[in-house]
This record gives C-alpha cells, structure tokens and sequence, in this order.
C-alpha cells in the first residue's frame, strides 16, 4: 500500500512540474473551407479575407495555403534604394514567415476595390485594385496597390498560381481604370 501512495504522488509531482515546465497553449484549430475555391469570386474573396484581421488575430495559415497550387508564387514587386525595380518569389510558406508575424502585431486588411478579369479556357488573370488598412474601422488606407492573380481552374476548383503586385507610388499612381 504504501509503494502504490508512493507511486501516485510521485506520479502527481511528477505532473505538476511537467506542466509547469511545459503549459498548455491554448491553440485556435483552424479549418478549411473547401467551398471557399468552387468559384473564382469566392477563390478571390477568401484570398483577401484570409490575410486579413485586427491587430492580435491570428490567421488561418492552413486555408491561405490551400487556396495555392503546389509550387505557386507569390511575388511583390518594387524600387529598391537604387531606384532599381526588384521581385521577391516567396512560396505560401516563405510569405507566413516574412509577414505572418507583422500581419497579427499590426493588424492588416486588404480589400478589393476593383477587378478587371481576362479568361482564356481554364486560366485566369485578374487585375485586382487593393487598399490596405491597420482595422476594419479605418476609413482611410495606409496603402494600395495593384495584385496580378493568376488562377487555374482543373475543372474541380479553382488554385492560385501566382500573386504578382506592386504598390501606388506617387511616380506610379493607380489609373482610374483601376479603381472606377
């Protein structure tokens, strides 16, 4: 009787400093919406809303990916502090880590304002006109840009490709085209 007391509260001690060495994170299990890829609009629409939230929301990093084509890019675009235009190929997984972490510590929402889309059998580009802000709330953007969305549909969903885009400068304003 007393090996088995001996047993239990070691085995209870033992507990009590597992957990406080190691303490649960309370985790968000997030989930895919296989709906989100059935139409381009919707493809589109989940594409912006999943990189978006208020400061200190986490994102559903599992969606955001399953909306990409294995081997998809995305590739922003600008002068560096030469003047020189530069790219940047990053795969889904390279944007989480360069920019997962300031998307959640600053907040960020990025909504479509315009779409111009070209359609040739099963692919697609879409000229979308963003504008970024810090919250929902804000009614001015902190920036805006043009995004190059290249999609394909295989006949079951629609994957991204490529997000190609570069932001509105003052020698590079958005044509009204873009936006009206």
């Amino acid at each position: 009787m007393k090996k088995l007391l001996t047993l239990l509260l070691i085995g209870v001690f033992s507990f009590n400093i597992n957990a406080q060495e190691n303490p649960i994170k309370e985790t968000i299990e997030f989930k895919i919406d296989s709906t989100a890829v059935l139409t381009l609009d919707s493809t589109i629409k989940s594409l912006y809303a999943v990189i978006s939230g208020e400061k200190g929301e986490e994102r559903n990093w599992k969606h955001f990916k399953f909306l990409f084509k294995p081997n998809a890019k995305l590739i922003p675009s600008g002068r560096d502090k030469t003047g020189t235009y530069r790219v940047r190929y990053m795969t889904p997984d390279d944007y989480i880590k360069s920019s997962g972490n300031w998307l959640v510590e600053n907040g960020f929402f990025e909504k479509e304002i315009h779409r111009k889309v070209d359609t040739f059998g099963n692919i697609t580009q879409v000229f979308s006109t963003y504008e970024s802000f810090h919250s929902a709330t804000d009614v001015k953007p902190f920036m805006r840009g043009i995004n190059s969305i290249q999609l394909l549909n295989d006949g079951t969903r629609w994957w991204v490709i490529n997000i190609y885009w570069a932001q509105e400068t003052e020698e590079n304003p958005i044509p009204k085209s873009y936006y009206n």
